[in-house]
């Protein structure tokens, strides 16, 4: 294989990443540069290498014509291997699809895209999240792209590893000019290597015509260099037959390859058979190839646009309406050459095109559903329908979390064309992404007034949805009484038959409705039919009244279907209210890995508070497993923005997290402190509702620092609350609370705790205890055994280190557990976790966005380490004890 003047170094940077892939550690690298720069040949010599080198190769080139249609780059990269890939996947659940796929290959694979930057949205997004997720799969990804603000945005997102090619030195294109054109005379030569200035096709080509027609092949040097070298092509065209150059047009504009549909194209245009003969002359003059699959490529993509440039608007129009024929047993492609061929506004196109994305959404196929009814939108005649198409657009952006683009949407829509109840969505739309403070009573109080005029307008189901939108917001901006008053006013005239009016009622008023809406969630939680949205919407309704089981049922039923789906938008909100149940239970080690899956996707798609709000449930986590540096890291992050956005209530979780962090060094007087700040109403940090969560630990705080007198008119308050609210949270809290202030643990221990792991061993650890200093250690033993099991299974270390403490004081020496599970990384406890609990590879891949060999090789690792060999023996050392 000859070597490419001046690339030595990126040679070898490729070849190194495909040794790297056939040993097992895939990886995926950005080739950047200006047009012409070298990258097309750098990615064929990385394919003939890979070929080379015993691996499968796939290859696609982006084509413009095809950017609005979803998949469709992924679609031909992948048409060799005639996957099944469900058509209405995201592009999250298609990117492990699709690395499961090439995973599953006996050879390692090669993905080579060329002219990523003109990639549909939907192939970008699978392919760059297929690249970050290549952990030990024998797979290489190598995307070319030209320079650009557009791909600068989007690799500013895709965070993939990238080598920028520079202009060759002058020493180097010489060497490359003299290759290709060896008689120049010195002024010819000199020139062109002034106006190529180090661009290797610019050399080539300009070098080329030169040597044809001497000076006058060369255009004003005024002219960029692109365009220079694309006039260059045209010229090459303009001396083809009048037929092959019309199948380059066609096939400039086609958003497949195959050289049938180019010339049936041909046919509808001419009104004549065409053979394929007529290509023949185009690949002579080698500005195409046409392979043994009858795929059409072009020699370099500056030869496709310079055939559109040149091409006549009414001509483009032309072609794409013979495709459009020709492609009518493809619906999907028909439709969008249909589209490219409106010469302006068509109100049927546009319904015809919307009726696509309703059939696309019912499917979950959003990224399909958005390019359709975006398209919609340029082609609808009437305001009104653009406008509710506009809003449409901006829903489904919203299931896609992503933010800047729903900011994009929301200034392009006319409000004045909209319904009163559509205006009203669209207000708060506005509201939720300004990213401002929206804990102000007046503020909240709005929304109430925007939901009431949905309901006036007769649109219960957008009224509900608004409603519930809200909800969660008004429960953490700790609302007076009467802005509660008006919101459970206009939610009771919502439609009583629909699940979740009860979910709004106790979010905007637990204690009123918590225990209404208790009973209502208990006879939900084994609903299958439930929307997975509004199952999520239910996970926070029980969490906000302290049903933490209920809670982590519902949210992590929902995070299922919504992998599954794709919907990562919702899922990292389900995934946080999951690891807010289960840190509100004491289960550290379940909790942090749900944490910090919902940060990396909160943060891959845009939604910043959410991963703040994860942050704090990884702080929580952090806390109870005695990893107080980081809880209190997490902890100073969230108080940052929550205090710059003036979103005060939400400090409580900080707080929280401080006083856990306290407690489990032992500094009780510290701990006691922090947590007051929630129940002091006089405080920032106060929370009329999120303190009946915390009541357990204040109560431990009070105890071991001895402010049992502050903790009584707090218990005292909180009574007739738990009465009416029947808040689960509270009702052991309470419990835990008044065994320490009268010293009657056994009375807290009877009642019903299965739901409450930690905090019956932390009753079993102070009852013991109690004992012990009563003189009574042969009763104190079973509850600290116990105590001290159980916080051992749910991560719990500093609590279980002092049930041993209190052990070793009785006489009894307990041997802690050898850490090899706190030892390992958030990600391996998560797959450790899943395949105790029976999931395949395949289904821990799907869970967590790994391929399957991933997963493999992560066990592989994993079993050494905590000295095991199978799954059962996994799921022998995770399952914890019976209580004593």
């Amino acid at each position: 294989m000859s070597d490419i003047v001046g690339r030595a170094a990126p040679v070898g940077v490729i070849e190194a990443l495909l040794d790297d892939a056939i040993a097992g550690q895939g990886s995926a690298l950005v080739l950047r540069g200006e047009a012409g720069i070298g990258k097309s040949v750098l990615l064929d010599r990385a394919i003939g290498t890979a070929r080379g080198r015993g691996m499968r190769v796939l290859r696609v080139a982006g084509v413009q014509a095809e950017g609005q249609i979803p998949y469709a780059g992924l679609d031909h990269l992948l048409r060799p291997l005639r996957p099944v890939v469900a058509a209405a996947s995201s592009p999250y659940r298609r990117a492990i699809d699709v690395l499961d796929l090439l995973s599953r290959r006996e050879e390692p694979v090669l993905l080579a895209i060329e002219d990523a930057h003109w990639l549909d949205d939907a192939t970008w997004e699978t392919l760059t999240l297929l690249c970050r997720r290549i952990e030990s799969d024998r797979v290489a990804v190598v995307m070319a792209v030209r320079d650009g603000e557009d791909i600068d945005r989007r690799l500013s997102v895709a965070a993939l590893r990238e080598l920028r090619l520079e202009p060759l030195s002058p020493e180097d294109a010489g060497t490359l000019l003299d290759r290709t054109a060896p008689d120049l005379l010195a002024a010819l030569r000199a020139r062109v290597l002034d106006e190529a200035a180090g661009n290797p096709l610019g050399l080539v080509e300009l070098g080329s015509a030169a040597a044809r027609s001497g000076s006058a092949a060369l255009l004003p040097s005024s002219l960029p260099l692109t365009t220079r070298v694309e006039q260059t092509f045209g010229g090459l065209v303009a001396d083809l037959p009048p037929l092959t150059r019309d199948l380059l047009l066609i096939a400039a504009l086609n958003d497949g390859a195959n050289l049938d549909e180019t010339l049936a194209a041909a046919r509808v245009m001419t009104g004549a058979p065409v053979p394929a003969e007529a290509i023949q002359p185009a690949v002579t003059a080698r500005l195409v190839t046409v392979d043994e699959q009858y795929d059409l490529r072009f020699r370099h993509p500056l030869l496709r646009s310079a055939l559109r440039q040149q091409a006549p608007p009414g001509r483009r129009r032309r072609v794409h309406a013979a495709l459009a024929e020709t492609l009518s047993g493809s619906p999907q492609r028909e439709v969008w050459h249909r589209a490219s061929a409106a010469s302006g506004p068509d109100e049927t196109l546009a319904r015809e095109l919307t009726k696509a994305a309703q059939r696309a959404a019912d499917g979950q196929a959003v990224s399909i559903a958005l390019a359709a009814v975006d398209r919609a939108v340029q082609l609808s005649q009437d305001p009104s329908e653009r406008a509710r198409r506009q809003l449409w657009a901006l829903h489904l952006t919203h299931e896609q979390g992503d933010i800047a683009g729903i900011r994009q949407r929301m200034g392009d829509i006319d409000e004045t064309a909209l319904r009163p109840a559509e205006r009203a969505r669209l207000a708060w739309i506005r509201d939720s992404y300004a990213g401002g403070a929206w804990t102000g009573p007046e503020r909240t109080l709005g929304y109430a007034d925007l939901v009431e005029s949905m309901l006036r307008a007769g649109d219960p189901e957008l009224a509900t949805q608004s409603m519930m939108d809200v909800a969660l917001r008004v429960w953490f901006s700790n609302v007076p009484p009467p802005i509660r008053d008006r919101f459970v006013e206009v939610t009771l005239r919502l439609p009583a038959d629909d699940p979740r009016r009860i979910g709004i009622l106790a979010l905007v008023a637990p204690v009123e409705y918590g225990a209404a809406g208790l009973d209502e969630m208990r006879r939900l939680v084994d609903r299958t039919d439930l929307p997975p949205t509004w199952r999520n919407e239910l996970a926070n309704a029980a969490r906000a009244v302290g049903a933490f089981d209920l809670a982590a049922t519902f949210a992590m039923s929902a995070a299922g279907e919504l992998r599954a789906q794709g919907r990562i938008g919702t899922l990292s909100q389900a995934l946080v209210a999951a690891a807010a149940a289960y840190a509100g239970m004491g289960d550290a080690r379940t909790a942090l890995p749900l944490a910090l899956e919902c940060i990396a996707l909160a943060e891959e798609v845009g939604q910043p508070m959410w991963a703040v709000g994860a942050g704090l449930m990884a702080a929580l986590a952090d806390a109870l497993r005695g990893d107080t540096v980081s809880a209190r890291q997490r902890a100073d992050v969230a108080e940052r923005v929550f205090s710059a956005a003036r979103r005060f209530p939400m400090l409580s979780g900080v707080q929280r997290a401080r006083g856990v962090a306290a407690l489990a060094e032992g500094h009780a007087e510290d701990a006691f402190r922090q947590l007051m700040r929630a129940f002091d109403p006089e405080d920032p940090a106060y929370h009329g509702h999120q303190r009946t969560l915390l009541l357990g630990h204040l109560a431990e705080a009070a105890m071991l620092g001895g402010f049992l007198d502050e903790l009584a008119p707090v218990v005292a308050e909180l009574e007739p609350i738990a009465a009416q609210s029947g808040s689960p949270a509270l009702r052991v809290g309470l419990g835990f609370a008044r065994a320490v202030l009268t010293g009657d643990y056994a009375a807290a221990l009877a009642g019903d705790l299965t739901a409450w792991p930690f905090d019956r061993a932390r009753l079993q650890l102070f009852h013991g205890a109690s004992l012990r200093r009563s003189y009574r250690a042969a009763e104190s033993r079973p509850l600290l055994r116990a105590a001290a099991d159980t916080f051992d299974a749910l991560g719990a270390a500093p609590w279980a280190d002092r049930a041993r403490a209190e052990l070793r004081a009785t006489g009894e020496a307990r041997r802690g557990p050898a850490g090899a599970i706190d030892a390992l990384t958030p990600q391996e406890q998560q797959i450790v976790r899943l395949a105790a609990d029976g999931l395949s590879n395949r289904e821990i891949g799907e869970r967590l966005f790994l391929s399957p060999r991933t997963v493999s090789t992560h066990l592989y690792r994993i079993y050494p380490k905590l000295n095991v060999r199978s799954r059962a023996e996994l799921a022998r050392i995770l399952d914890p004890p019976a209580p004593g």
